[in-house]
């Protein structure tokens, strides 16, 4: 296996095979319930697709993962030829399915359960994805700069195709998106007027729905939704600073590392879970600021003790201010936290404000005794010979306050205290903890440095131990193990680029990274699936399918 992956770039050509591509990369990012739910009808399926433009690309799932490739890779299970009316109609949501298959259009070759597996993939795509902003723009970007490929521009009426072919092709979809108007909650889209519901498959040869059965509206932008959360919860976190001094040397550097850009994982979940309990997500604000302050401290006096140099691309507290400030900084983010957990005294009520209170020290101590082993293992030279050491260690140094804990403390906001609710959390989101931690320390060995936001092999640098290090020196031999032992155990100051290179090229010669890759794919599949699972208490609302939204965000992100 492979973890690199294909990416797009602006100087690539406008074809149909760059379409695709931008496509699946776009809802990877933004809307992967969406594309982990056609993985799960891809399966072990190989794609081949040729469009009218001459460009060719080649799909495939893995976990929960669509793979796009160029060109026709191999030997495809099924092969789909796209012309030009075929490609006016991928999206188009206006018509029943069987119309998309013209007479000398779309030529489809394949075994017939493939055959019809790819589309209920393609229908599942189109039928989910089409109603998103992101996509919209993608392909209407792309139709305005290739409207000799596919017909006229937008601002009239669509021409009608011909069944033979003989008169001008409209672009049927894209004029559609285009004049959808954005929905206000509650609101039902129209088209001149008329009211209208997104086609839906009653029979996708497993099981059958209802026509009654309405399906709710499940899905959003997960960035633009994490990127309002952290907004929020920042915002909280300057109303909650002291306006007094020091400020130079105290709260303008409190400041500092909540206001860098990180993704907005934690307070997305804080107020996620408190909706998807039925209550209103503003209720969950200070919580949510009170996780941020948490988390922000705890990386202070973590770059500290890893003698960080850079954090999320800007240098850290310690490498600019120097270690006395930096932990005197990391202070006072915990004890404004605290502050934060008793301000919900005042809105939430007392039951409440004692459910945060135990949810918060329960976390701090976990992260406590998760960063102790770390810690331990790095100052007695140790390598566990045990993946499950590395699950326990990380689990409660980043698991409980990156997952578990914002999920539980947004259900405590809506008022659930009971420990047998709360716990139905735990499992799911430890598993996909470890999963989204696997990934980050592969990103730090493989990943860019800009996206990453952290120096890349800092991991190696700080000699953390990871699952990569942890299969190395399982699979290296003795004399290997010293040499790489020898490197690994010098203190930081005295490692230099070319030792992490020499660890990095022994992690690669061993498959170490391939194997953490798949170890990460298979514990965020397992998380999923007890996510549906042990969650099935929740009802389907919005708020819950924020939740699965970034539990699939831990399988499709790209490493």
């Amino acid at each position: 296996m492979t973890t690199e992956t294909p990416v797009t770039t602006a100087s690539a050509p406008y074809t149909g095979a760059r379409l695709l591509t931008e496509t699946v990369v776009a809802l990877s990012e933004r809307a992967p319930a969406i594309v982990a739910a056609a993985a799960e009808e891809m399966r072990e399926i190989r794609l081949g697709l040729h469009f009218h433009d001459g460009s060719k690309a080649t799909m495939s799932a893995r976990y929960s993962r669509l793979l796009v490739e160029p060109g026709v890779v191999g030997e495809p299970d099924v092969e789909v030829a796209f012309d030009d009316r075929a490609m006016n109609l991928v999206f188009d949501a206006q018509r029943p399915p069987v119309e998309q298959v013209l007479p000398q259009s779309l030529d489809v070759r394949g075994p017939r359960d493939r055959v019809l597996a790819v589309w209920r993939a393609f229908v599942l795509l189109s039928q989910r994805a089409s109603g998103l902003r992101f996509v919209q723009q993608l392909w209407r970007d792309y139709r305005e700069q290739v409207p000799r490929l596919w017909g006229t521009t937008a601002g009239g009426p669509a021409p009608r195709h011909s069944p033979h072919g003989d008169e001008p092709t409209g672009w049927h979809a894209v004029d559609f998106l285009a004049n959808r108007q954005p929905l206000e909650p509650g609101d039902q889209p129209t088209i001149g007027g008329t009211a209208i519901a997104a086609p839906r498959l009653l029979w996708d040869g497993r099981r059958s729905t209802g026509w009654w059965e309405l399906r709710p509206v499940t899905d959003a932008d997960l960035v633009q939704t994490m990127t309002a959360c952290r907004a929020r919860a920042n915002q909280e976190i300057d109303r909650l600073l002291p306006d007094r001094e020091p400020k130079e040397d105290l709260y303008d550097l409190m400041r500092s590392y909540p206001t860098r850009q990180g993704k907005g994982l934690r307070p997305t979940l804080v107020f996620a879970a408190c909706a998807a309990f039925g209550e209103k997500p503003e209720n969950a604000v200070r919580a949510a600021a009170a996780l941020e302050l948490f988390h922000n401290g705890f990386l202070v006096h973590d770059d500290i003790a890893d003698e960080s140099t850079h954090r999320r691309g800007l240098p850290t507290m310690n490498a600019e201010f120097g270690n006395g400030l930096a932990v005197n900084t990391g202070d006072g983010l915990n004890l404004l936290a605290v502050d934060a957990v008793l301000a919900n005294l005042e809105n939430l009520g007392l039951a409440r404000t004692l459910g945060l209170i135990q949810e918060a020290m329960h976390m701090c101590r976990e992260s406590i005794e998760g960063q102790a082993m770390e810690l331990g293992w790095i100052h007695r030279r140790v390598v566990p010979s045990r993946d499950e050491d590395y699950f326990t260690m990380s689990t409660k140094k980043t698991g409980w306050y990156t997952c578990i804990t914002p999920c539980r403390m947004g259900a405590v906001c809506a008022g659930v205290t009971d420990p047998a609710v709360l716990g139905r959390f735990d499992e799911a989101f430890r598993l996909i903890g470890i999963a989204f931690q696997i990934q980050d320390d592969i990103l730090n060995l493989v990943g860019d440095e800009a996206l990453y936001g952290k120096e890349t092999l800092g991991d190696l640098l700080e000699g953390k131990r990871t699952v990569m290090l942890i299969h190395l020196f399982r699979h290296a031999d003795q004399r290997e193990r010293q040499r790489l032992g020898a490197l690994l155990h010098r203190p930081r100051a005295d490692k230099s680029q070319d030792d992490a290179d020499e660890l990095l090229a022994a992690m690669r010669r061993h498959g170490s990274i391939d194997y953490a890759t798949e170890l990460a794919d298979r514990l965020a599949a397992e998380g999923i699936a007890r996510f549906e699972r042990d969650l099935s208490i929740i009802p389907e609302n919005e708020g819950k399918a924020v939740l699965r939204q970034i539990a699939h965000y831990v399988t499709t992100r790209p490493l």
